[in-house]
C-alpha cells in the first residue's frame, strides 16, 4: 500500500466515523421523541421493553451474518447494545441490582445485557436483589441461576418459589476464573477466598497447583478479591479480572477453571410480562401430589404432547416439608401467551398440587 492509499483510506474511515456519529445522535433524539410519545400516552414507568431490544439484537446479528462480517456477531452486537443503553437512559435511565461487590461476574452480566449507561447497585446477597426490585429499589434486577460445571444456585430457586417478580430475560456468560493476589507467585500462597462455586469450578486446578492452600468461601468473588487485597502477601482470590483491577491485585494465574467451556446463566427479574418474539422460554415452578406413582410423568406429559422442548429442569426440597416433597424448576421454549403453551400450562397445572408461572421471556441473544 502507498503513502497516498494509505491517506485515502484514513479519509474514508474519518467520512465515515462523522456519519455514524450524526447517524447514533439522530438515533438518540428519536429516543427522546419516544419518551414524550409514551408519556403522553400515559407510560410513565420504564422504558425498556425485552422483547423490543432481543428483536433488534437479532436483527443486527442477521444483517451481520447477511454481509459477511468482518466482525463477530458478539462484537456488532455489543456494539448495538451500548448505542441502544445510551439511547434507553435518556427515555428512563435503569437502575439494576446484582450481587455485589464490584468486580463480580454479576455484575458482568448486567453490564452484557443492559450496556454500560445504567446505575449498577451492588447488594450483599440474592435475597437482597429480589427485595431491591420488590421494592422498587431498583428497576431490574439481574441473579445467577445455573453453571456448567457447579450447577444450580440454590439461592436463586429458593427465592424465586415466593416472589412477585417475573423472569424478564436471561443472560448467558462465559466464565474464565483467575488468581488474584499481592503476591507475584503461586509460591507462598496460603489462603484462596472464593465463591463456592468458583471453588467448584477450579477444584481440579487447586488440588493440583494450590493442595496446601486453604480454601475459604465468601459470598462473591468481588468479596474474594477485596479479601485479598486486605490481608495482603500469602493470600489470594479467584475473581474475573474486573475484580483485579479494581483491588490492584496481580494476575497469578488465568483461565484456571477445569473446564474452558464454564459459562453461568443469569436471569433478568422484573415486574413486567415481556411480548413474544418468538424464540422464547417459559419457566415455571410446580410440585406434585405426595404418593402418586408416575407423579412427574403426568405433570411433564402435555409439553411431550405439544411437542415443546423442555431444556431443563430441577428440583429442590420444599422447606419445612415433614417428608421429602420437592419443587420442580422447568424450564421450555414458547411463550405464555401462545394458545399451544396456555394449553399446557392449564393442563399441567390441573395436574399439579402446587404451580406457578415465573415468567415467559426472550432467550438469550448472544
Amino acid at each position: 500500500m502507498t503513502q497516498n492509499e494509505l491517506v485515502s483510506a484514513r479519509e474514508q474511515i474519518d467520512t465515515l466515523d462523522e456519519q455514524i456519529q450524526a447517524l447514533i445522535s439522530r438515533r438518540a433524539r428519536i429516543a427522546q421523541q419516544i419518551a414524550l410519545i409514551k408519556q403522553g400516552m400515559g407510560d410513565v414507568g420504564d422504558h425498556y421493553r425485552p422483547s423490543r431490544e432481543a428483536e433488534v439484537l437479532r436483527a443486527v446479528i442477521a444483517r451481520n451474518r447477511a454481509a459477511g462480517g468482518p466482525l463477530t456477531d458478539e462484537t456488532i452486537a455489543r456494539l448495538m447494545r451500548e448505542i441502544m443503553s445510551a439511547c434507553l437512559s435518556l427515555e428512563s435511565p435503569l437502575t439494576i441490582a446484582y450481587l455485589g461487590p464490584e468486580g463480580t461476574y454479576t455484575q458482568a452480566a448486567v453490564l452484557k445485557h443492559f450496556g454500560d449507561s445504567v446505575r449498577a447497585r451492588a447488594a450483599n446477597a440474592i435475597d437482597e436483589i429480589f427485595r431491591d426490585v420488590e421494592s422498587s429499589a431498583a428497576d431490574y434486577g439481574v441473579v445467577p441461576v445455573e453453571n456448567s460445571i457447579g450447577g444450580v444456585v440454590s439461592h436463586t430457586l429458593d427465592e424465586l418459589v415466593h416472589t412477585t417478580l417475573r423472569i424478564c430475560g436471561e443472560v448467558t456468560l462465559p466464565v474464565h476464573h483467575h488468581l488474584l493476589s499481592q503476591a507475584d507467585a503461586l509460591a507462598g500462597i496460603r489462603k484462596v477466598y472464593a465463591h463456592p462455586q468458583s471453588f467448584a469450578q477450579c477444584r481440579k486446578w487447586l488440588d493440583a497447583r494450590l493442595p496446601q492452600a486453604d480454601r475459604e468461601a465468601v459470598s462473591s468473588n468481588g468479596q474474594a478479591a477485596a479479601q485479598a487485597r486486605q490481608e495482603g502477601a500469602g493470600v489470594a482470590a479467584i475473581a474475573s479480572l474486573q475484580a483485579g483491577r479494581i483491588n490492584d491485585l496481580n494476575i497469578l494465574a488465568s483461565n484456571i477453571e477445569d473446564d474452558p467451556s464454564n459459562t453461568t446463566r443469569f436471569l433478568v427479574l422484573g415486574k413486567q410480562d415481556p411480548a413474544p418474539t418468538g424464540q422464547d422460554l417459559t419457566s415455571i415452578v410446580l410440585t406434585g401430589h405426595r404418593n402418586q406413582p408416575g407423579a412427574l410423568l403426568r405433570l411433564l406429559q402435555p409439553l411431550s404432547d405439544a411437542g415443546l422442548d423442555m431444556t431443563r429442569i430441577e428440583s429442590r426440597p420444599v422447606k419445612g416439608s415433614a417428608v421429602r416433597d420437592y419443587y420442580f424448576f422447568i424450564d421450555f421454549t414458547g411463550h405464555a401467551a401462545s394458545e399451544k403453551v396456555r394449553d399446557v400450562l392449564d393442563a399441567v397445572s390441573g395436574t399439579a398440587a402446587f404451580f406457578k408461572v415465573l415468567g415467559s421471556y426472550p432467550r438469550a441473544v448472544v
